[in-house]
């Protein structure tokens, strides 16, 4: 199905995949009449150009790019405008969407969430914006029919912000990379690596985009093959896919740890925007007659099965028949890494009881969001489902179309009849499916899903309180042939069904009549409205010369995940509380986190005020006398905070969260062998934490690490920062720890303390 390319390859002429070998060059001249120029093929793919159309800097690969547009949903939107405002916010400078689809359902905590709503209407109207009332769309579905556009690259503070499918460059950041734009500020990166994705042949019957989708992870992730470069999507299969097949499989390229992705664009673009209203948006967007690529991933669209992604992530794939036919083996296998991920020797998902003589039981079906929810895997679903039931039993199945321009269609053309006709309930655009703030999972429940992510506690359930579930991803097509069999695991391919999609009829009325479209329009003396729970973020020090850093936790899992490292679902409620939020820190990965952390945060507090830290921490009266074989510290003039050791922290979600929640804790610094993503590293940074990288584990919960000097060694553009580890009051180990690459202003972040006092600075 999927065959990787390590070396550079030449694309000749949109269809031809050569590698660049040393005789490369000679074949292309001889076979196809072109001359290769390596420098002028580098320029010739389309990310090239997107990129070179918004980068400021003058340097074409040091980039410092400027965005056409920006969204953010109500997970995020009020901590990014408490920090611009903060930092000295006036209007929008750029159309910037605020859409209410993560929390509009969660109960927790009361009226937050609706105030944080009535806060983000209020800013709109301040500031210049547009918000998108929840239920009517989840965030990147109103971004494709609204705001997309070829040639456009657009920024969101959620990680599955992705419309390459449509010709725009997207990309997934923390919220304070927003702030920046916000701000008239830029997006700093080195020109990214491109890979092609050269994609042949045409997808069988039954195979969705989510099919091909997780096909691509299962090859890339592990290897880390396509991380923090572009994915440029070319090649003769591109246009044997429908537009919303290749938007399904465009989201989850975030999946693969891109930074992010483009394709080419075609008829079937241009009838898109003509669809949703919008034509004057399209624009060809084609890589150039030879296009040199840094690597490639080829894709034989015939070839792909039904796939099934198993707990605990979107990689962990197999083909539905594969599983099918060495159930007990797999299964077996997906328990004992749980055991392991978890640390729980009893852990028991139970995955194994769902196997008998007619397959697997599945209980539970979801078909959601952005990435499920499109009208196409909605009209195949229901085609699936045409005359059938999902029976009385256990197995439920829920669908959330991504918007009500969508519903409304789907209403239209007879596939919502189709789908409760089925015994299928059909809810409104909601992202909370996928992050464990709707359709939780019964304890030991298995659920069958066309969303993005399944890791570990991201449905919902509490390992820690004895509540278990798991996750599976599959396409609609396979959930809904699912369905269809009583809950039994089906894949696509094996049903019969019509697979003729009628095109899409978008409506716009319903948000001409509840989108609020204020761009451009900012009334500054228009009131911020502030609910309760909305807190400003608490006063943050600048770096000190030296620091005091005690291990407040270990994580050894090869690979630690936004959503452990600050819970979504029900806990996000008090996202707009910064010291609320944090005491959900790493609840369902180190419980005991939180507790450490502030035991040490007493200590800065105290110091801070112009107390004695000692006296709030006696155990620094050891550590200080230790340390002094290194350097004479004063604790009235020492920064004294916490720091986690992971392996490989950061996959998943773009929320800044899983950073600003351990630097409202005290946190000064991560240490990690390495980062999963740039954007949960841009969030220490933006969060004045040190991103600290180290060869192997050395650490203990409760050492001490002092770094002296810290403050003149990112100063002085130093590449490596000494370290001290102090064990049971004595010095353990010297060591070397790296920073990695800086832009200036990262390092001006980081002496500051974090992003707010570096523009109040």
């Amino acid at each position: 199905m999927v065959t990787l390319k390590n070396g550079k390859c030449y694309l000749v002429g949109g269809n031809t995949l050569v590698e660049a070998t040393g005789e490369a060059k000679n074949e292309v001249k001889a076979k196809y009449g072109l001359t290769v120029d390596d420098e002028q093929a580098r320029k010739a793919t389309i990310s090239y150009g997107i990129l070179s159309n918004h980068n400021t800097s003058g340097d074409p690969d040091k980039l410092k790019i400027k965005f056409d547009a920006m969204a953010s949903h109500d997970i995020t939107y009020v901590g990014i405008i408490q920090t611009a405002r903060a930092s000295g916010l006036k209007e929008f400078p750029i159309p910037y969407v605020l859409t209410n689809c993560h929390n509009s359902l969660c109960a927790v905590g009361g009226t937050i969430n609706e105030d944080d709503h009535m806060f983000g209407i209020s800013a709109v109207k301040k500031y210049g914006g547009i918000y998108v009332p929840a239920h009517i769309a989840v965030i990147h579905q109103y971004m494709r029919e609204c705001m997309s556009g070829c040639g456009k690259m657009i920024l969101g503070s959620d990680s599955h912000t992705r419309y390459g499918a449509l010709g725009t460059m997207a990309i997934g950041e923390g919220g304070p990379e927003l702030v920046k734009q916000l701000l008239g500020r830029t997006y700093d990166i080195k020109r990214p690596e491109v890979v092609c994705v050269f994609l042949d042949g045409e997808p069988r019957h039954g195979i969705g985009p989510q099919d091909v989708a997780l096909a691509i992870i299962g090859a890339v992730f592990k290897s880390g093959f396509v991380k923090n470069k572009v994915l440029e999507f070319v090649g003769p299969g591109v246009e044997k896919l429908p537009i919303e097949f290749r938007i399904g499989i465009d989201v989850m390229t975030t999946e693969t740890t891109c930074l992010s992705s483009i394709w080419k664009t075609d008829g079937a673009t241009k009838k898109y925007f003509e669809t949703v209203g919008r034509p004057e948006e399209f624009s060809e967007l084609n890589p150039g007659e030879v296009a040199l690529y840094d690597s490639a991933v080829c894709v034989d669209l015939s070839k792909v099965e039904s796939m099934i992604a198993l707990p605990f992530h979107p990689s962990n794939t197999y083909t539905v028949k594969e599983l099918l036919a060495s159930p007990k083996e797999i299964l077996s296998e997906v328990e004992e890494n749980a055991k392991k991920q978890f640390s729980d020797p009893k852990l028991d998902l139970g995955l194994c009881e769902k196997i008998d003589s007619r397959g697997i039981k599945v209980s539970q079906g979801v078909i959601a969001g952005c990435a499920g929810g499109t009208y196409d895997n909605l009209i195949a679903a229901s085609e699936v489902l045409d005359g059938k039931n999902i029976g009385a039993d256990e197995f439920a199945l829920s669908v959330y179309p991504a918007s009500q321009p969508v519903y409304i269609d789907l209403i239209r053309k007879g596939a919502v009849t189709k789908l409760m006709e089925s015994g299928a309930t059909v809810r409104t655009a909601f992202c909370g499916p996928c992050f464990g703030a709707g359709d939780v999972p019964a304890n030991k429940g298995l659920s069958i899903r066309h969303s993005t992510r399944n890791f570990p506690n991201r449905e919902g359930s509490k390992p820690g309180e004895g509540q278990v579930a798991s996750v599976a991803l599959m396409d609609a097509r396979s959930i809904a042939a699912t369905a269809a069999n009583g809950g039994y695991l089906t894949p696509a391919t094996e049903v019969d069904y019509n697979d003729s999609i009628p095109e899409y009829s978008f409506d716009s009325k319903v948000y001409n009549a509840r989108v609020y479209k204020g761009f451009g329009k900012a009334d500054k003396d228009a009131p911020l409205t502030f609910g309760p729970n909305i807190t400003d973020w608490p006063k943050m020090s600048a770096l000190t010369d030296d620091l005091l850093l005690k291990v407040a936790s270990v994580i050894t899992d090869p690979v630690t995940t936004t959503d452990e490292l600050i819970p979504s679902g029900e806990t996000s409620s008090y996202r707009s509380n910064p010291e609320k939020l944090s005491g959900f820190a790493l609840s369902r990965k180190d419980p005991e986190y939180v507790g450490r952390a502030k035991a040490v945060r007493v200590a800065e507090k105290a110091r801070i005020e112009g107390k004695s830290a000692v006296t709030a921490l006696p155990e620094l009266e050891t550590v200080i006398n230790a340390a002094s074989d290194i350097k004479k510290l004063s604790a009235e003039n020492v920064g004294i905070g916490s720091v986690i050791f992971a392996v490989k922290p950061g996959d998943g979600s773009a929320r800044e969260q899983a950073a600003s929640c351990q630097k409202v804790l005290g946190g000064w610094a991560n240490l990690a062998i390495e980062y999963a993503t740039k954007r949960y590293r841009s969030n220490l940074i933006n969060w004045g934490m040190l991103p600290l990288l180290v060869e192997k584990n050395e650490f203990e919960i409760g050492d001490w690490i002092l770094l002296p000097d810290v403050r003149s060694a990112v100063a002085d553009k130093a590449d490596t920062v000494k370290a001290v580890i102090i064990r049971d009051g004595k010095i353990y180990k010297e060591l070397a720890l790296t920073l990695g690459e800086l832009t200036d202003d990262e390092r001006d972040i980081i002496l500051s303390g974090c992003l707010i006092n570096y523009y109040n600075k």
